[in-house]
């Protein structure tokens, strides 16, 4: 066999190997590869990210034929079906954390449903007006994020919610948000916004609607314990939420997806917890713990979200 035969011969050997990997491939671990590949790229020569970019998980969102009935107590046998994430993991340093914390997701045509599993051994809530505060109290979050901005949720053990709006100044004009309704110029409890504890982010600042309100949002809060009662040991408390496709269409906005999404379809989304405690020395716990940690006491980092792949298979199909 000549050179030239040899060479033809192994790049046919290349191209088949090429192909057998894609195929064995599913389009939405491609479009997850492609992703990462493409935020680290643009990253890695102006801007790294406090996060480890190969180390935010993947979720596999399945769907549902029968709506859960919001009540916080997750009882429903597509619950139980549901992956429940790890453990939400220190939101700085990445470490163990000493309570017990996980999320899981569901969806249907009409919803998106998430559930929270919290650990804790002594329940304390204060706050009871909406949009007060919650952080002040032990919480958990939810952000859900688009190309042009992001929705913020907070939710304590009595129930009291928080939400904020969020769009990228940059964005703001260019994609139109200017000229709709709750998101003018003149609004009531518009501010800007540049993070936390993250006050580089290379799109800049954020325009923060803190009026902004979620229609056709349920929310419900289970307890199993007694609220700020410190003469008995509580086991924690469940959270569940259903928020509507149709109000989460601005977030697909920028990126032309479809709501509902479409079978291996990818979201970012971010789920969190904070607490007014930390586990006591050696421990480096920071308080807040996430189930994909951000390398920052920030939340407000979209490019460390979890990636949510929207699964066309039905939770009934799997078996436990």
């Amino acid at each position: 066999m000549n050179k030239l035969s040899r060479y033809i011969l192994l790049l046919a050997l290349f191209t088949l190997g090429l192909f057998f990997i894609s195929s064995n491939m599913t389009d939405g671990h491609l479009k997850q590869e492609l992703s990462q590949k493409k935020e680290i790229r643009q990253s890695g020569n102006t801007h790294k990210f406090p996060c480890d970019q190969f180390e935010i998980p993947n979720y596999e969102a399945y769907r549902i034929s029968n709506a859960p009935t919001i009540d916080g107590k997750l009882d429903e046998k597509e619950w139980k079906l549901a992956p429940r994430s790890n453990n939400f993991k220190d939101l700085i340093s990445g470490s163990e954390t000493i309570h017990d914390t996980q999320a899981a997701v569901l969806w249907d045509d009409e919803y998106l449903y998430v559930a929270y599993w919290i650990e804790e051994p002594n329940l304390q809530a204060s706050i009871t007006e909406r949009d007060g505060l919650i952080y002040q109290n032990n919480d958990v979050e939810l952000f859900i994020a688009g190309q042009d901005g992001y929705y913020e949720f907070e939710i304590n053990s009595y129930g009291t919610i928080y939400e904020v709006f969020f769009l990228w100044e940059e964005a703001y004009k260019k994609g139109g948000y200017h000229t709709m309704q709750d998101l003018g110029p003149n609004e009531p409890g518009r501010r800007m916004f540049n993070g936390v504890g993250y006050k580089t982010h290379p799109r800049g600042p954020r325009i923060g609607f803190w009026n902004w309100d979620l229609e056709g949002l349920k929310t419900a809060v289970s307890v199993d314990g007694t609220i700020n009662n410190d003469k008995d040991r509580d086991r924690g408390w469940t959270v569940e939420l259903a928020l509507p496709w149709s109000s989460l269409a601005i977030l697909a906005k920028g990126d032309n997806l479809s709501v509902p999404p479409q079978a291996k379809d990818i979201w970012r989304m971010d789920f969190s917890r904070f607490n007014q405690y930390k586990e006591a020395e050696p421990a480096k716990d920071s308080g807040g713990w996430a189930w994909s940690p951000h390398g920052v006491w920030d939340s407000h980092v979209p490019e460390c979200f979890t990636y949510i792949n929207f699964s066309k298979e039905d939770i009934s199909g799997l078996k436990k």
